[in-house]
């Protein structure tokens, strides 16, 4: 008997995944790269700012319903539930790379930096001659058909535009998740078979293609409650006039106009129900951190204002002490894991019988850290960049993403931005500027365009594919091949995506060329080494160490400082509040009704997500279809 999905597998050997699958989700790329770059042209929402990306659910949804009618007419075309997963994670590390913090980023700022160069901001003058071009189009000229469409993207001059810079940026993407990748194999079995974290991201799609699960009565509430309001909301776009169901933002700012209490800042309070869904699989003290979190940066705010250390520049220097906070988990993570990373290097040498079923041996993920890494940098400094300066940005990146990935291993949070924490913010704040120069400075415009936000970084969708593989009684290596051809196809998938809806509507000036303003500052204003924040980095560094030491002491104790480091970052004010919600029922349920309540009533959570994430889709895909906006349920 095949393992279809629900029936459990049917042998304990893992189950292959067939080569025709893989084939079916590179077939699927294009069309999943161009909802997601078309839903930023026409402002259909973001997919991929969420932890979990409502287009890959939707997607899933079809498949599962397509796989249905195929198990019934025609077994053999049926697809297992590795399968299903399998095109889930290649549909997320496509939407991962094609999305708002990754190719959307880089197609607008390699091209805004020619066409909004003007005599007055005097951008051609400071730092294009900085910027090679292969990395980015400084001719104002050849790029005014870009930006005002009706033309198309297969004419000669356009193609001579673009080439260079295309295959420059797809390598390099290529590069960059191939050494992530060998990070996750390198630290999957100890998150993975040793710690055992819970990754409660993975929950939804991984019981999506259980047989039982649409059996669920529970599990129709959920769907049907929060898809009507979506139904209702997006009506009342429409139809101004139709009643609709919330949806809106209620700030807390205008309720204190008084010193100390008016420095709170905007502070919104949202309900949206797929969030009360996803936080419901949350471990309970994780939650707990995520929204108390929210709440003392707001008190160190109103602190600093009754003190008078507002008048600090950047305080309370919440992205320093943030990536201070990471920096200390990184450590901390590395150390637990010492033996296991011990035994890694070991199998360098003498690779075990055992690592013929992994996703690849440590000898391959090693030798292809070290030279994905080597290359990283050596593609910098053959763009210009100083070679110090760019073994240091890449130490940064990949600090910071790796954080992340355990984060949603162990905390599964629905969003995780860590926004200006990126190597092009910090380097600057740490040597200063006129140590680093002039030609860097410029280049850390480009690094931006990867370290904007990691709020759809594909590196924790790596490891959470290799994850589903272990739930489902996949094949690792298979699932592994899976992943590695969508990170090779979907870069140029994604580039022409947004170059044919360019050329043909006509691009959009996303972020309105910021970080060459940025830029221009930088050059025009040099600042010295930023004290306070190099101290505020490590107060975060020591916060991460005693809050762990004190977890370590006192097992009651239910902070956790990956909390805090994601907790004060600009999104999370989008979700606080739904997370505080979820976590006051999560509680309740716990403690009046027990652990059997508690699973009884989780599939009307997960039909809260499947509900909003399915309704919402249709809702984007309309106005996709009719280049006009629709209704949004997130922003």
């Amino acid at each position: 008997m095949r393992n279809t999905p629900g029936r459990g597998p049917s042998q304990k050997s893992a189950s292959k995944i067939r080569w025709r699958v893989i084939w079916l989700g590179l077939s699927l790329i294009p069309f999943n790269n161009y909802w997601v770059f078309a839903s930023l042209r026409w402002d259909e929402g973001f997919p991929t700012t969420m932890s979990l990306f409502f287009n890959t659910i939707f997607a899933l949804c079809v498949l599962i319903a397509l796989n249905a009618v195929a198990h019934r007419f025609f077994p053999k075309a049926a697809l297992t539930q590795g399968e299903l997963l399998t095109l889930y994670a290649m549909l997320a590390i496509a939407s991962a790379i094609c999305g708002h913090d990754l190719v959307e980023v880089i197609i607008t700022n390699i091209a805004t930096v020619g066409w909004l160069a003007t005599e007055e901001n005097e951008w051609r003058t400071l730092f294009h001659r900085y910027l090679p071009d292969w990395l980015a189009l400084t001719d104002k000229n050849r790029l005014t058909v870009y930006f005002t469409g009706e033309s198309s993207l297969y004419l000669r001059q356009h193609l001579e535009l673009w080439w260079k810079p295309v295959l420059a940026w797809s390598g390099f993407i290529i590069v960059l998740l191939f050494t992530t990748f060998c990070i996750n194999v390198i630290l999957r079995k100890q998150w993975i078979e040793v710690e055992r974290l819970s990754y409660p991201i993975i929950e939804l799609p991984y019981q999506m293609t259980t047989a039982r699960f649409f059996r669920s009565k529970p599990l129709w509430v959920g769907i049907l409650l929060a898809g009507s309001i979506d139904v209702i909301n997006g009506l009342h776009f429409l139809y101004p006039n139709f009643p609709g169901l919330g949806g809106e933002f209620y700030d807390l700012r205008p309720l204190f106009t008084t010193k100390p209490w008016n420095a709170i800042g905007w502070t919104p309070v949202v309900i949206f129900p797929f969030v009360i869904g996803m936080a419901y699989f949350i471990p309970l003290e994780l939650s707990f951190t995520f929204w108390f979190f929210y709440i003392f940066w707001k008190l160190e705010l109103i602190f600093g204002s009754a003190a008078g250390l507002q008048r600090i520049p950047g305080f309370p220097f919440i992205f320093d002490q943030s990536f201070g906070v990471c920096v200390g988990v990184l450590s901390m993570t590395l150390w637990s894991a010492r033996h296991h990373l011990r035994n890694v290097l070991a199998r360098i040498w003498h690779p075990a019988e055992e690592e013929k079923g992994d996703a690849m041996s440590y000898r391959t993920a090693v030798l292809g850290l070290t030279g994905g890494f080597l290359l990283l940098t050596g593609f910098w400094w053959m763009a210009g960049m100083s070679l110090w300066v760019a073994i240091l940005v890449f130490v940064i990146h990949l600090t910071t993403v790796t954080v992340i990935t355990r984060i949603r291993a162990e905390l599964g949070p629905p969003i995780h931005d860590l926004r200006s924490m990126g190597p092009d913010v910090l380097l600057p704040k740490m040597f200063g500027m006129r140590r680093i120069g002039a030609q860097n400075l410029t280049l850390f415009a480009l690094v931006f365009c990867f370290n904007r936000a990691y709020r759809g970084n594909a590196m924790p969708h790596q490891l959470e594919g290799l994850k589903l593989a272990e739930r489902a009684n996949s094949s690792p290596r298979r699932i592994a091949v899976a992943m590695l051809l969508a990170m090779v196809f979907s870069p140029f998938v994604a580039f022409w995506v947004a170059l044919h809806i360019g050329y043909e509507h006509g691009a959009i000036e996303v972020w309105s060329g910021s970080v060459f303003n940025r830029t221009q500052k930088w050059l025009t204003n040099p600042m010295p080494i930023d004290i306070p924040s190099v101290i505020a980095m490590l107060c975060g560094l020591l916060f991460a160490f005693g809050f762990t030491l004190v977890r370590l002491r006192f097992f009651w104790w239910p902070l956790y400082p990956i909390g805090y480091a994601i907790s004060g970052t600009w999104a999370v004010n989008f979700f606080w509040f739904s997370v505080f919600i979820s976590y006051f029922i999560k509680l309740t349920i716990l403690r009046f009704g027990g652990v059997r309540t508690f699973r009884r009533v989780a599939p009307f959570f997960l039909g809260l997500i499947v509900g909003e994430f399915f309704i919402g889709s249709v809702w984007g895909l309309l106005g996709i279809f009719l280049h006009k906006p629709m209704y949004r349920f997130i922003w």
